[in-house]
């Protein structure tokens, strides 16, 4: 079964976002996870969702999933422990654990499949592949919206190309900005999963056309060149945030907490106020790299804050 995207009104998304310039990378961010450090998802679980949007049709991936612990250290970077377990109460979560969740999104656009991030290169992606009646031969684009190793882990199986048949896209700012770091944890990563594929890559900037109705958008502050993606079809829009935000609860009731991932904290709040006010302001469906699979919702004004509102029915056909 796939599921329309409903069309919601007035999109106003180049105003609400506005074109960030990248910033220096003043210190190497700790990535979500580590390839090593994931446990795949229980045998018996999904690992593919399909929806419809207009004359496309876009499936979420689950790469994989894990528990874990020091959340406060993660999400509350800024705010008290005890500010931190109010939170966590209100929401029915534990303030010391949580499940992540780690969510590619692949995109057919009718005349190419358009993959964005791999995942953490455990063979998660291709066994999603596989449940979506795909496979990682019949990728055409693959796209890259940060570095973490959480993302590009995927791009290489046992030292050759996962995507054999595939071209790539990334941020410029990106690429140059984790190179200009030396070395370390994700650069060392980059060298092995993204150097021996340059040839193929393309570098992009804020409005960058992926493909015909995939446009990319600066979203700076969890990683320098940090981008998102804007997907439109026959009249109606789906936002891919990536890492706008890692967490279902703490960064969306809060955007001005910080998260230890983002490499500037203060940037990637003020991004993640000004998105979530779009797409709450336009009821714009979105798909977070880190949601709860199927990691598709869709943002809800509350407060000084927001609400990360699952999926249920609302895009079943």
């Amino acid at each position: 079964m796939t599921d329309p995207v409903s069309r919601p009104a007035g999109l106003t998304r180049r105003a609400a976002l506005g074109a960030g310039a990248a910033l220096p990378l003043a210190a190497v961010a700790a990535p979500l996870a580590t390839p090593a450090a994931a446990q795949t998802v229980a045998a018996g679980l999904p690992h593919a969702r399909t929806f419809k949007l207009g004359d496309m049709t876009v499936t979420t991936l689950l790469d994989g999933s894990m528990p874990r612990e020091g959340v406060k250290d993660i999400f509350g970077v800024n705010v008290s422990a005890e500010d931190f377990a109010d939170v966590a109460a209100a929401n029915f979560i534990p303030a010391d654990m949580a499940q992540f969740y780690f969510t590619p999104t692949l995109v057919d656009t009718g005349s190419e499949l358009v993959l964005f991030d791999t995942g953490l290169g455990q063979g998660g992606i291709a066994k999603a592949l596989a449940e979506a009646g795909s496979s990682t031969d019949a990728v055409d684009v693959v796209v890259l919206s940060h570095m973490h190793p959480d993302h590009i882990g995927g791009l290489m199986t046992d030292g050759q190309p996962t995507f054999a048949n595939a071209r790539y896209v990334t941020g410029r700012a990106e690429y140059d900005g984790w190179m200009a770091t030396g070395s370390n944890g994700v650069t060392n990563l980059m060298a092995k999963n993204v150097e021996p594929l340059k040839e193929k890559i393309t570098f992009i900037g804020d409005g960058a056309s992926i493909a015909p109705g995939i446009t990319a958008l600066d979203a700076p502050g969890h990683t320098p060149g940090h981008i998102i993606f804007m997907v439109e079809s026959a009249g109606a829009p789906l936002m891919l945030t990536a890492d706008l935000a890692n967490h279902y609860v703490f960064p969306f009731q809060n955007p001005d907490w910080h998260t230890s991932f983002d490499t500037d904290k203060e940037q990637a709040s003020a991004t993640r106020r000004r998105v979530f006010d779009m797409l709450a302001a336009d009821r714009v469906p979105m798909i977070g790299y880190h949601m709860p699979f199927p990691a598709a919702g869709f943002v809800e004004a509350r407060g000084d804050g927001f609400r990360f509102v699952p999926v249920s029915y609302q895009m079943m056909g």
